[in-house]
């Protein structure tokens, strides 16, 4: 494989991390490719897989408080991923239920870089909102096992997350919820289970190459080199359950037709809500009033009535 031909996978990859994370490290990571000089697809695969998740020990500071309070979870599972089969996975999660033990659950999938703790704030904002939350980290992130992750091995995580709700709360009906890159894992999982009583997508995206391809750099030909692909728009069709996608308006980093064309793509019952005023990191703090609505009227889903005004009618 060429000098050149490593440097587009890396710029492919890049792409995909530029939309997520700040679209000025394209160039820098294109011009770190081709320093570097790869060589062979494992280390091209390995880069993507880096460049894509960014995972990290350590977390946003600002989310830490909204982490408080909330139950440290561990789930254990053993892996059957080539490569991986026979080793012991360990899942650090932070756990946030309501008072009623026959609330819906939710399990939370998020995007790159941060562990958990930094999603502790949608969290509470989905717990506000009638929930019983189970936010977890892959391998790779936080205190979960140190392996760097990928696609597959995400969704093999989600997986074991999924079972490990069904095991500790067999009595609710359980949602599958996915923020940014998370959006991927979870259309992943919801195709795959078939239990779900529902899926949310929130920033979500129709597939990795087509975030490249809404950026100035889409007319690079690097479709070929991806090994992280994330084709979300190719599984949603297949999720039986009603499915909520959820965008900002002024979202930067993954481009709202991207949303909706991830939207076009499932079967009804389903539902777009456009968050105007916000962007990729407040959706649901802004939208929260829309959120409530759409969750009554798609899935019977409404705030523990712990005031008045949580039991009116949206």
């Amino acid at each position: 494989m060429s000098a050149l031909a490593r440097a587009l996978s890396a710029a492919a990859s890049c792409g995909v991390h530029a939309l997520l994370a700040s679209r000025g490290v394209f160039a820098l990571c294109a011009a770190c490719a081709l320093c570097s000089a790869l060589a062979g697809c494992a280390i091209v695969d390995h880069e993507q897989r880096r460049w894509i998740f960014m995972p990290t020990k350590s977390t946003w500071g600002p989310a830490v408080a909204a982490a408080q309070g909330m139950a440290d979870v561990w789930v254990e599972h053993t892996s059957a991923h080539p490569g991986h089969e026979g080793e012991a996975v360990r899942l650090h999660g932070l756990w946030l239920p309501q008072a009623d033990a026959d609330a819906p659950v939710l399990l939370f999938l998020h995007g790159v870089r941060w562990d958990v703790r930094a999603s502790a704030p949608r969290m509470r904002q989905l717990h506000a909102l009638g929930f019983s939350v189970l936010g977890i980290d892959y391998r790779g992130f936080g205190r979960s096992t140190d392996v760097l992750p990928s696609e597959t091995l995400a969704a093999e995580d989600a997986r074991a997350a999924w079972d490990w709700l069904a095991l500790t709360q067999p009595q609710a009906r359980r949602f599958v919820f996915g923020h940014s890159l998370g959006g991927a894992i979870a259309v992943r999982l919801a195709h795959d289970v078939g239990d779900e009583a529902g899926l949310i997508v929130e920033g979500g995206f129709t597939s990795a190459i087509d975030v490249l391809r809404s950026t100035r750099w889409g007319w690079l030909p690097v479709e070929w080199l991806m090994t992280q692909h994330f084709d979300a728009g190719s599984r949603i069709a297949g999720v039986g359950s009603p499915v909520l996608v959820v965008h900002a308006a002024d979202d930067s980093m993954i481009a709202p037709q991207l949303g909706r064309a991830l939207y076009e793509r499932a079967l009804p019952p389903k539902r777009f809500v456009l968050v105007e005023g916000a962007v990729h990191e407040n959706t649901g703090q802004v939208g929260q009033a829309q959120y409530r609505q759409a969750l009554h009227e798609l899935f019977g889903v409404r705030p523990a009535c712990s005031l008045p005004a949580d039991c009116a009618t949206p």
